[in-house]
This record gives structure tokens, sequence and C-alpha cells, in this order.
């Protein structure tokens, strides 16, 4: 999914353009991962000073319902990217930055051999961790705690 995929579907379903939608749209279409509510926010406060959580979520929730937008949670909050929609894959997500990579590996297709009177009618599979940038970033900063905290001078009494 895309922002001018979106708009068309919105659009076909009967839904009015509004700015604040394709803006908000515009704002994932930039992002390379996942962004909360509170992200989104804070990106569109200087043009829509007074919008609420409410006219956030909202939106959010129709982008889902109409397959626009996928939903995570990541730390008890909910997140959202755009709806993969090229294949089945499932995502590497970096705990730091939200970037997600595609992974084709798809662990249901053993399920069968487990229990093959289970009928799925749907799943997520998620790996959580950092990618190569936010691993370097942490680095450098655990190596800065170490070299300020070697660096204490303790006072003699």
């Amino acid at each position: 999914m895309n922002k001018r995929e979106a708009m068309v579907l919105l659009k076909k379903k009967g839904y009015k353009h509004t700015d604040k939608r394709e803006d908000i749209l515009d704002l994932f279409e930039q992002q390379d991962g996942y962004l909360s509510a509170k992200d989104i926010q804070s990106a569109l406060k200087d043009n829509y000073p007074g919008i609420s959580f409410d006219t956030i979520y909202r939106n959010l929730s129709l982008f889902q319902d109409l397959m626009i937008l996928e939903e995570t949670e990541l730390d008890g909050e909910k997140i959202y990217q755009f709806h993969c929609t090229e294949h089945h894959h499932h995502h590497l997500i970096c705990l730091r930055c939200g970037k997600t990579k595609t992974i084709d590996v798809c662990p249901m297709q053993d399920l069968s051999q487990i229990d093959p009177e289970f009928q799925v009618t749907g799943h997520k599979f998620e790996i959580y961790g950092y990618c190569k940038h936010c691993q370097d970033k942490l680095q450098d900063r655990d190596q800065m705690n170490k070299t300020h905290q070697s660096m204490t001078v303790i006072p003699s009494a």
C-alpha cells in the first residue's frame, strides 16, 4: 500500500478527502517503519495545533479497517505502518528506531504437520531486535558511558 492507493481506496469507499488524512498518509509514505499516534501528533502539531489523539486514532482505525495500515504493539503502545500487499511475509522490527525489514520465512508452513485438524484463519509473526545502525549507536553510547565513568574523580577525605 502507498499513499496514492490509499487515497483512491478512501474515495472508492465513499470517505471524503481531508488534508489531515492526506498528511497522515504522507507521514507513513515518508517513514521506513512504524509510527505511533504520538509520532503522528508530534509531526502534525505545527500544521494542526489543536489535533487531538481522538482524531488521530479515528483515522488510524479507519485506515486499519480498510487494510491501508497494519498494526502491531511495541512496549504496550500500538504502532502502525502501511499494509504490505506484495506477498506473504513477516518482519524484523528494530526496537529503537522502528524500522522494519521483510523476511520471507514463515513458521506457519509447518503447522499442518503439527495439527492437520486445526483451521488457521490468520497469524502474525514478528521478530524484535536492533538494526545495525541502532546497534552501533547503542554501542557508542555504552562506550561513552564507560569512558565517562572511568574518568570520574573521587575526592579523597
